[in-house]
């Protein structure tokens, strides 16, 4: 497959103004990327709740390496007009969000030939169901986060959470905020760090507290 036929772009994390608001059901516009390396925008807005509500717990999962979107591929030697695929890159492969209540409707045929190019393009499907975004604690703990996503951090504070993390290893949040503690509370800028892919933060296990464990990105 040449790059005439696919347009992929590619971010190694999902674009905050993309899923800003899980609960929304207004069309928001691309924004910057939450990465703190090189990156590009994502070429269009999340179209659906339940896809921005699915985009905003694979930014925050470890196991989600990036994130991208393909816009257009080939199905043979037909030519898919439009597969709007969102593309998770994660450790045990590479596969295609498929949200449920996101799902558009197509054409027998058209559909037909969409998945035909994702399957020719390597990639699984992963199926998202309602029930799957709603689980908790990580539904909670994914819309606490991310709620700080603007925060901005100084860099004297950043420095002293990463090289904590750096120095001691994963420990519990608890410990880090005391670890850190200055004259403001510093739980905002590790919310605001992990939403940056940064750090790491256990959001399924239990709902986020001082126990909650907390890592840097690898």
């Amino acid at each position: 497959m040449t790059d005439a036929d696919q347009k992929n772009t590619e971010t190694t994390r999902p674009t905050l103004s993309m899923v800003s608001d899980p609960s929304s059901c207004s069309p928001l516009s691309p924004g910057v990327p939450i990465s703190s390396r090189p990156q590009k925008r994502l070429p269009r807005p999340a179209r659906h709740a339940a896809l921005r509500e699915a985009l905003a717990i694979a930014s925050l999962d470890p196991a989600v390496r990036a994130i991208s979107h393909v816009a257009t591929a080939n199905a043979g030697p037909a030519q898919v007009v439009d597969v709007d695929a969102v593309v998770l890159t994660r450790l045990d492969g590479r596969y295609y969000l498929d949200v449920v209540p996101a799902r558009r409707v197509r054409e027998l045929d058209e559909e037909g030939l969409v998945l035909i190019a994702l399957r020719e393009m390597g990639l699984q499907q992963l199926v998202v169901t309602a029930e799957d975004l709603q689980a908790e604690p990580r539904r909670s703990n994914v819309r606490l986060v991310w709620s700080y996503k603007d925060r901005p951090v100084s860099l004297p504070l950043r420095l002293r959470i990463l090289k904590a993390l750096a120095d001691e290893g994963p420990m519990e949040l608890g410990r880090l905020l005391e670890m850190v503690s200055s004259d403001r509370d510093p739980s905002p800028a590790v919310m605001s760090l992990a939403c940056s892919n940064l750090l790491e933060l256990d959001l399924t296990s239990e709902p986020l507290g001082p126990s909650t464990t907390v890592r840097t990105r690898t």
